[in-house]
């Protein structure tokens, strides 16, 4: 029996490639509207983060998820993601 292969993503706070199950996917959809994908199956550009607000602050202060999603984003959504990061 061959080994399954373990899908590997890269977290934009830190920069570690880690299993993709362990990290949080963030969505741009088609609308410009930005929100955290906890399935992973939502359509739209995405990005993948730890769950932990050290990353998301690394991410937010080097303008990261801006530069994945070619778009500004404005601190409200910040915000957001870290109290639906915490609560996870």
């Amino acid at each position: 029996m061959t080994e399954r292969k373990i899908p590997l993503r890269k977290c934009i706070g830190c920069g570690e490639m880690k299993d993709k199950r362990t990290l949080v996917r963030i969505v741009r959809s088609k609308e410009g509207e930005i929100s955290l994908d906890p399935v992973g199956k939502k359509p739209g550009r995405g990005a993948y983060i730890c769950r932990s607000a050290e990353c998301l602050n690394k991410a937010q202060k080097a303008k990261r998820l801006e530069r994945a999603f070619s778009t500004a984003i404005e601190p409200e959504i910040f915000d957001a993601l870290r109290e639906a990061i915490a609560d996870e």
